[in-house]
Order: C-alpha cells, then sequence, then structure tokens
C-alpha cells in the first residue's frame, strides 16, 4: 500500500498532496505513518466516516442497545418477509416505509429505530386491527412475537433513549460523508456539539451517557483527532470569532504551530504568524462588513478567497489544507485492484475481498 500510494503521490506531484485520507485498517495506518515519513510535509488521516462509523458500532454493542436492535430487526424482518404484512402496514403508515438506508450499516440501524419510533401509532393500530387478528399471521410464532414487541412499552422507552445517544452523531456522519463541502474545519465543532447535544438530552446526567462519551472520546483520540481537524477549527471564521477564548487552548494553538512548521516553507513562516495577527483581530478584508456578513454563509474554502488577499501565504495555507481533490474515476478504480490484488496476496486468497468489510474486522490492528 506504501508504494501504490507513493506512486500516486508522484504522479499528482508531492507538492500538491497535504493529506491521504483512508480507513483503519492496520495496513493503511502502516503504510499512511510510512509516507508521512518519506514525505515530511504530508499528513495521514483516518477516514472520519469510517471512525464514527465505529462509534456507532461500539456503540450498538451496548447490552441495552443490542437488545433494542435485536427486537427492531425482528420487527422489520417479519413485517418486510410477508407481502401481505408489509401492505397491511403501509396502508397504516400512508405508504411509508421502516427501513431507512444511510450511508453505512451501522447508521442504517439507528435511521431505521427512527422511522420506527415515528411509526409507533400507526404500528400499535396496525397489530389491533380486526384485520390482523383474524388473520393467519396473528396465530404464526413470529407473527405473535412481532406484536409483543410493539405493544412492548420498555421497547419503545429504549428507543427514545437510544436515538438520543446516536442521533448527534448520525448527524456528524451525514456531515464528513457528504459532498456539499469539504468537512475538515467543520469536525472538532461537530463532535464538541454532538457531545453538548447528548448531555442536554439527558439534563446533564452523565449516569446516563457516560458509556457512550466512553466509545466517542476513545475513538476521538486513538484515532480520529489529528492536528489538522484543530487547525481547521481554528482558521474557520464561522467559529473563531464566536469563541474569543479560543487562543487561550493550548491544544488547539499547538496543532496549529505544528501544521505551520509542517507544511508552509521557512522563510513563509514567520509571515504566517504575522498575518494570524490580521485574522485574529479582524483586520484587512478580514473585518469588512461584507466578510463578517459572510462567515457563516460562505464555505470556508469561498470566504477565504473572497477575503483573505490581506494574508496572502496565511490565505494559501488554509485553502492548501481544506480544498479536496477527488481522483478521476478511472485512477480511483485502479487503485481499488491494486489493493484488492495487494490484499489476495496477503491473505492467500483467490477470491475478491472487499476492503472495507475487511477493514471493519481488522479495525484492533490484528
Amino acid at each position: 500500500m506504501f508504494e501504490i500510494l507513493s506512486e500516486q503521490i508522484k504522479l499528482i506531484g508531492p507538492q500538491n498532496v497535504v493529506q491521504i485520507v483512508t480507513d483503519n485498517h492496520s495496513s493503511l495506518k502502516y503504510a499512511g505513518a510510512e509516507l508521512e515519513k518519506e514525505y515530511p510535509h504530508l499528513y495521514w488521516t483516518p477516514c472520519a466516516a469510517h471512525c464514527i462509523n465505529l462509534m456507532l458500532k461500539d456503540i450498538g454493542k451496548l447490552p441495552s442497545v443490542k437488545l433494542t436492535l435485536s427486537r427492531a430487526m425482528e420487527l422489520t424482518g417479519f413485517i418486510y418477509s410477508h407481502a401481505w404484512v408489509l401492505k397491511l402496514m403501509r396502508g397504516q403508515t400512508n405508504g411509508r416505509e421502516l427501513l431507512r438506508p444511510a450511508v453505512t450499516r451501522f447508521a442504517t440501524s439507528f435511521m431505521t429505530l427512527s422511522s420506527i419510533h415515528r411509526q409507533k401509532n400507526n404500528l400499535r393500530k396496525m397489530f389491533n386491527l380486526e384485520t390482523w387478528r383474524q388473520s393467519k399471521w396473528a396465530r404464526d410464532s413470529k407473527g405473535k412475537s412481532a406484536e409483543r414487541i410493539v405493544h412492548m412499552p420498555s421497547f419503545w422507552n429504549n428507543i427514545v433513549r437510544i436515538l438520543k445517544l446516536t442521533a448527534p452523531l448520525v448527524g456528524v456522519l451525514k456531515l464528513v460523508d457528504g459532498d456539499k463541502k469539504p468537512a475538515m474545519g467543520y469536525i472538532y465543532e461537530a463532535m464538541d456539539r454532538a457531545k453538548e447535544a447528548n448531555a442536554k438530552a439527558f439534563v446533564d446526567d452523565s449516569t446516563k451517557y457516560s458509556e457512550v462519551f466512553d466509545i466517542i472520546d476513545k475513538r476521538w483520540q486513538d484515532q480520529l483527532h489529528r492536528p489538522l481537524h484543530n487547525v481547521g477549527y481554528y482558521l474557520n471564521p464561522a467559529f473563531f470569532y464566536d469563541h474569543p477564548n479560543i487562543q487561550g487552548d493550548d491544544e488547539v494553538m499547538k496543532c496549529l504551530y505544528q501544521v505551520i512548521e509542517k507544511m508552509v516553507p521557512t522563510q513563509d513562516q514567520d509571515k504566517v504568524d504575522r498575518q494570524l495577527d490580521i485574522y485574529r483581530h479582524a483586520g484587512g478584508l478580514f473585518g469588512m462588513e461584507i466578510a463578517k456578513r459572510n462567515r457563516k454563509k460562505k464555505s470556508l474554502i469561498d470566504w477565504c478567497e473572497s477575503y483573505g488577499a490581506s494574508a496572502p501565504e496565511l490565505q494559501k495555507l488554509v485553502i492548501h489544507t481544506k480544498r479536496r481533490n477527488i481522483l478521476d474515476h478511472k485512477r480511483l478504480h485502479d487503485l481499488y485492484y491494486k489493493y484488492n490484488q495487494a490484499l489476495k496476496e496477503r491473505f492467500d486468497c483467490r477470491d475478491s475481498i472487499d476492503p472495507i468489510k475487511l477493514a471493519d474486522r481488522d479495525e484492533s490492528n490484528e
């Protein structure tokens, strides 16, 4: 993988590459570390969507969550396996479905829980219909079990609790997996807000969300958190000017200067340092009324391109670290093929291997 990715970096031009983003497979972590040694200005960053997906996976392993998800799967499995029951349900829900495909299979589970909760009254009505009671499915063991689940108060109470725990994370997942804007400047703040939303949902009773916080913190500290996330947060005007105490955050400031030392040529580092003062105090174009109005309206890249002329070296750093370059389809296909071949050789396997599934299995560096 190091050789495959290094080849691509040389084709693109090392000066044009800021970071390599991959999943958390152990071979890719190792390749990323080797690439950082080979190209000192470059960062390896684990895929944010994959990390958050693994957070949801870990939450799904908690006993009460696992039981509720199992019951939800049993309910939807029964309904969608029988055309007559499915038609009966759709008649009660006005055609709305329970199954909700999402960006990852673990997010799908929690999105489906949300759909089930929205149809709580309709599902209860369905299983109380005389049509249902007279059907053969009402006497079927799986039908009886599905009906029992729908009339179980603890099932619905647990769904509400689980949605409070996971909805903020699913929201972050949508942000980082979307194509509307590069997410690097938003992840740090989004994760903080997700945890704040958790605490607020349970009125700051930590006993109700501490397990989930532990899961989030472990994945964040061990995998997802990287200096570029801190810098993206600091240099994003949508957040910076609303948080006057940001400069007192030792971790954020340390990461800021680490990135400057790593990515900015030595002869330009002092210029960037001076231009940070212009940004901090809203000097130059940064302080114009039109720039202030657009701090949250424009994307980070567009805002910086429009109003960053007063700090050209800093502007270059921001645009360079935040812009996303997508490889063309053919090159992606070729890379995927090479990756698959490398995995097949590693595992001595003749069949095709799905790297994403393998990454989930191998997340613990086994």
